[in-house]
C-alpha cells in the first residue's frame, strides 16, 4: 500500500511560480488544516489543503493519463473508421446511402445518451468498474457487427457499439480531474484530447485500407483485437483513481476493484494498516448505486455550464458537418477510392491532435500568467482554491482567436468544394480547421472540469449529451442543406452559427464567477439542511 503522503512539499514549487527564492514564501501561503484525501476538493473548487493532491508518482500519473487517452481513442475511431466503407456497405446490404448515413446519426445519439448513466456511476463506484463494463459491451457489439448480414442488425449493433465506447471520453476527463491539479490540468487534458482526436486522423485511413483490401468486416475484427489488447493491460496495471474511492490515491480500493499489480502489493500490507487507511474515507462513498442521470441533467441547466455546453455543441456540430461530408464530396467531386478518401482525413486529424497538445500547454501558461498577476501562489501538487480566481477568463481567452480562425476556415472550405478547386486547397484548409476547432474543444473541456472537479465524469457526460445530439442532427441535415443551398452557402451558414459562440463565451467570462459563487452558496445551504 502507498503510504499516506507527507504534508511537506519537499521544496517543489511549480516551475511557473517565479524564482526559486520565492519558494519558501509560496509554501507559507497555504496554511489551512490538512483534510482527508477524499475532501481535497469538497464542494467543487473551494477547499484547499497542504496535503498532496495526488499520491501517484509522476511516472504512474503519466501512464494513467496515456492509458485513459488510449481508451478515449475508441469512440471517435469507431465512428470515423466507418466513413470510407459507407458506399461499400450500402452496396453489400442493398440499401441507400441515406439509410447508411442513418447509422451514423444513431451512433451519435447513443454517444450522447450513454454517458449520462455511466458518468455518475464512475464518479461514485470508481473508474475501473465503469471502464470494464463499457469495454465488455464494446467487444460484444464489434463481434456482432463483424458477423451480421442485415441492415437492421447493423443499425442496432452500431448503437450498442456507441454505448460501449462513447463513455470512455467522459471517464478519461474524470481521471484527469482525479490526478491533476488545476495548474497542470490543461496539459493533461491536452494528452487526453489528443488521444480521442487521433480517431479522426487514423480512423478513416485504417478503415480505407481494411475496406479496400480485406472487406468491411475486417474493420470490426480490427476493433475487437485492439480493444482486447487494451483490456489486458488494464486488468494488470491500471489503478483505481476515483477520489471518492481511493482519495488522493493513498487509500487502497476494495479487493474486487484492484488491478493485478495493485492486488499483489496489497497482499504485502498488514491488516491494521489497511483498516487505518480505509478509515480516512467515508464508507458511504463506496456504496454502489444504480446509475442516476439526474446529476448530469442538473449540470446541463446551470447558468454558466449551459452557455459553455451550447457553445461547445455548436462548434462540435460544425466539426462533424465537415468530417462526415468529406466522403461523399470527395468521391463525387474528385472520384477517389476508399483508401484515398481515408488518406484525405489525415490532415484533419493531425491538425486536431497537434492542437490538443499545443493548446494544453498554452492553457497552463495562461493560468500561471493570470495567477501571477493577481498574486496567487502556485505550489506543485496542491489543490488550489478557485473561489476568487477568474478561471473562466484564464481558460476562455485562448478560445476566442481559435473560434475566429475556425469560422473563416469553414467558409473557405465550403467555397473550395463548391467551386471544385484542386484537392490540395481543401486538404490544407481542413488541417488548420482541425487545429482551430480542437483547440476550442480542449479549452471548453478543461474549463468544465475546473468547474466540476469532484464530478468530472458526470460533467463531461453533460457535454456529451448536448454536443452529440446536436452533432447527430447536423449530420442528418447536411445532405438536404447541400441540395437546398449549395455547398458554399451551406458552410457559410454553419460558420455564422459558429461565430455566435463568441458572444456566449464573453458572457461567461463576464458573469461566470458570479454564477459560480451563487452555485457554491446554494450548495453550502443544501449541505447544512
Amino acid at each position: 500500500m502507498r503510504s499516506t503522503p507527507s504534508l511537506v512539499d519537499e521544496g517543489h514549487v511549480d516551475n511557473s511560480s517565479g524564482d526559486e527564492k520565492d519558494e519558501g514564501k509560496e509554501e507559507d501561503a497555504i496554511t489551512t488544516t490538512p483534510l482527508p484525501p477524499s475532501d481535497l476538493e469538497k464542494s467543487d473548487t473551494r477547499a484547499s489543503s497542504v496535503m498532496e493532491y495526488s499520491a501517484f508518482p509522476k511516472g504512474m500519473k503519466r501512464y494513467i493519463v496515456i492509458c485513459s487517452s488510449c481508451a478515449g481513442f475508441f469512440s471517435p475511431l469507431s465512428s470515423q473508421i466507418y466513413f470510407p466503407a459507407l458506399n461499400t456497405l450500402a452496396s453489400d446490404l442493398h440499401v441507400s446511402i441515406g439509410l447508411i448515413n442513418l447509422t451514423m446519426t444513431s451512433y451519435m445519439i447513443f454517444q450522447g445518451i450513454a454517458p449520462i448513466f455511466v458518468g455518475d456511476f464512475a464518479d461514485k463506484a470508481g473508474r475501473r468498474p465503469a471502464y470494464f463494463f463499457c469495454f465488455v459491451i464494446y467487444l460484444c457489439a464489434n463481434i456482432g457487427l463483424a458477423l451480421q448480414n442485415s441492415y437492421a442488425a447493423l443499425l442496432v449493433l452500431r448503437c450498442l457499439q456507441s454505448a460501449g465506447s462513447s463513455t470512455t471520453i467522459a471517464l478519461s476527463a474524470g481521471v484527469v480531474a482525479d490526478v491533476a491539479t488545476v495548474a497542470e490540468r490543461g496539459g493533461y487534458m491536452g494528452f487526453v484530447t489528443a488521444g480521442s482526436l487521433l480517431g479522426p486522423a487514423l480512423g478513416p485511413t485504417i478503415g480505407g485500407l481494411l475496406s479496400q483490401y480485406l472487406g468491411w468486416r475486417s474493420i470490426f475484427w480490427f476493433l475487437v483485437i485492439i480493444a482486447a489488447i487494451w483490456l489486458v493491460q488494464f486488468f494488470i496495471f491500471y489503478p483505481e483513481t476515483a477520489r471518492k474511492v481511493v482519495g488522493n490515491g493513498s487509500i487502497p480500493p476494495p479487493t474486487w476493484n484492484m488491478s493485478l499489480s495493485s492486488y499483489l502489493k496489497a497482499r504485502k500490507t498488514s491488516e491494521e494498516d489497511r483498516i487505518a487507511a480505509e478509515q480516512m474515507l467515508d464508507p458511504a462513498s463506496r456504496k454502489l448505486s444504480f446509475p442516476n442521470p439526474l446529476p448530469t441533467l442538473a449540470i446541463v441547466f446551470q447558468k454558466d455550464t449551459s452557455l459553455l455546453l451550447i457553445s461547445n455543441s455548436i462548434l462540435f456540430a460544425g466539426f462533424y458537418d465537415v468530417g462526415v461530408a468529406i466522403t461523399s464530396i470527395y468521391r463525387s467531386t474528385y472520384h477517389l477510392t476508399d483508401l484515398q478518401i481515408g488518406l484525405c482525413y489525415l490532415p484533419f486529424g493531425v491538425g486536431s491532435a497537434l492542437a490538443a497538445l499545443i493548446n494544453g500547454q498554452f492553457l497552463n501558461y495562461n493560468y500561471r500568467r493570470i495567477a501571477k498577476q493577481i498574486g496567487m501562489p502556485l505550489v506543485r501538487n496542491r489543490h488550489t482554491d478557485l473561489k476568487d480566481f477568474p478561471i473562466e477568463k484564464a481558460r476562455l481567452q485562448m478560445a476566442f482567436p481559435l473560434i475566429a480562425g475556425a469560422v473563416c476556415l469553414v467558409i473557405a472550405f465550403g467555397w473550395c468544394v463548391d467551386f471544385e478547386t484542386h484537392l490540395a486547397a481543401p486538404t490544407v484548409i481542413v488541417f488548420f480547421l482541425g487545429f482551430c476547432l480542437t483547440g476550442s474543444f480542449n479549452t471548453v473541456s478543461t474549463l468544465l472540469i475546473d468547474l466540476y472537479p469532484t464530478t468530472a465524469a458526470t460533467a463531461t457526460a453533460a457535454s456529451n449529451i448536448t454536443r452529440c445530439l446536436l452533432g447527430a442532427g447536423a449530420t442528418a441535415v447536411i445532405e438536404p442543406m447541400f441540395k437546398a443551398m449549395g455547398r458554399g452557402w451551406c458552410y457559410t451558414f454553419i460558420a455564422l452559427l459558429m461565430a455566435c459562440t463568441g458572444p456566449l463565451l464573453m458572457l461567461l467570462v463576464r458573469y461566470g464567477p458570479k454564477w459560480r459563487e451563487e452555485r457554491r452558496v446554494r450548495q453550502d445551504e443544501s449541505e447544512k439542511q
